[in-house]
């Protein structure tokens, strides 16, 4: 009976619900809204999640959604989260559904995870007597930008009583059809830092009266890329980038102030920890040797996503059982982070990627580029694997 009803759920899917879910995320990727500015968004949100007869919280965390289903019948709660925050991107695209919104756009397909998971709530909500137990529809705000909405919408209490947790990111690494997974450390853990470089400024034909913090900012550049390859073990994977430096206001101008910008990424807490320590031993040594001042500016942002196995090896059964031609392939550990780290940290669960890249040209740009998209078909996907999951868990096996 399970296998058969998910695949009755397969099928309206495309035929019912698809052309819908398409036009929510076209709709949605012409008004996306930056962290922690979502505005018009979750009210959308929500309008469709009421429409639906859910019981509906907003403001969740600052600026989330959270829709929830009762079957009436007792069983477990599971929770399925989808984000919908944008960049600050200009849209390049020549599409009919590009971001009207000047220098922001969706580039990472949060806007395909919120259609996808509106067309769950949509479908799950006409099979209310078919179910035992609940579900805990998350939309999530502010993704991209740290501290993130997740922590936040933990706190205010959006896992109360859910049993597991799952979420899905549409991936153009990979095509189609393919599923990727990765049973634990599957994320790292994200840091931030601004080091601000006092020096003094003069004429550039006198540098010998002034203190150069583009020069000082340059040896710092180079000293903290040793941090990885000569104080983090090299069985540790861990990355120092910067990312941003910016100094000066004339060619022939010693510049007083430089800043830079960079990034820290880590799978061990104890090397995180060290990394922050280096930069700040190394900041201090090169301050007191070019006579400078330097204030260092450090963010603990997500920790690293640590994907729990039974929940899984449950999704790659759930996924391959009931969608004959998926294709499961197992992910490594990356460098990127996710704030769904913080979900799983309180929960058992699991975060899995859906490949979005088609034939097309234009799905083969990488997430956060300027003309990213994505093959609109991996949304009825997305949707399809989180019906096969919520089946496994409650579709009344008695």
């Amino acid at each position: 009976m399970t296998q058969s009803l998910i695949a009755q759920w397969h099928r309206e899917i495309d035929d019912k619900l698809g052309e819908r879910i398409i036009g929510w995320r076209r709709y949605l990727h012409q008004h996306p809204e930056l962290s922690f500015e979502e505005k018009h968004t979750p009210a959308f949100i929500a309008a469709e999640l009421n429409k639906l007869g859910l019981e509906v919280r907003t403001g969740v965390g600052g600026g989330g959604v959270v829709g929830l289903l009762r079957s009436g019948r007792p069983g477990p709660t599971i929770a399925l989260r989808a984000d919908f925050d944008a960049l600050p991107i200009q849209d390049e695209k020549q599409v009919e559904y590009a971001s009207t919104v000047p220098g922001v756009m969706h580039a990472c397909g949060h806007d395909g995870h919120t259609s996808s998971l509106l067309g769950v709530a949509s479908l799950l909500s006409e099979q209310r007597d078919s179910l035992s137990g609940s579900i805990v529809f998350l939309f999530q705000h502010a993704e991209e930008k740290p501290p993130g909405g997740a922590q936040a919408m933990v706190a205010d209490g959006c896992l109360d009583g859910v049993d597991a947790v799952y979420g899905i990111h549409l991936a153009t690494e990979l095509p189609v059809g393919q599923f990727g997974l990765c049973d634990g450390t599957f994320m790292a853990a994200v840091d931030a830092f601004t080091l601000h470089v006092e020096g003094k400024g003069g004429h550039a034909a006198r540098p010998h009266e002034s203190v150069d913090s583009i020069v000082i900012a340059s040896e710092l550049v180079g000293k903290l890329q040793q941090i990885v390859s000569r104080r983090v073990s090299p069985l540790q994977p861990a990355v120092v980038s910067i990312g941003k430096i910016q100094g000066g206001t004339a060619f022939n101008v010693i510049a007083s102030r430089t800043l830079l910008e960079g990034t820290v990424r880590t799978f061990d807490p104890q090397a995180r920890t060290l990394i922050e320590q280096e930069i700040r031993t190394i900041t201090e040594g090169v301050a007191l040797s070019s006579h400078a001042s330097i204030r260092v500016d450090y963010t603990h942002g997500y920790p690293s996503l640590v994907n729990h196995s039974a929940e899984t090896s449950i999704a790659r059964k759930a996924i391959s059982d009931t969608l004959r031609d998926a294709v499961i392939v197992d992910l490594e550990k990356r460098m990127g982070a996710e704030d769904f780290a913080y979900y799983l940290q309180h929960k058992p669960g699991t975060f899995l990627y859906v490949g979005a890249r088609g034939e097309d040209e234009r799905t083969r740009f990488p997430h956060h580029h300027p003309r990213f998209d994505i093959d609109e078909r991996a949304l009825l996907l997305s949707a399809k694997a989180f019906l096969s999951i919520v089946g496994h868990y409650l579709i009344d096996r008695s």
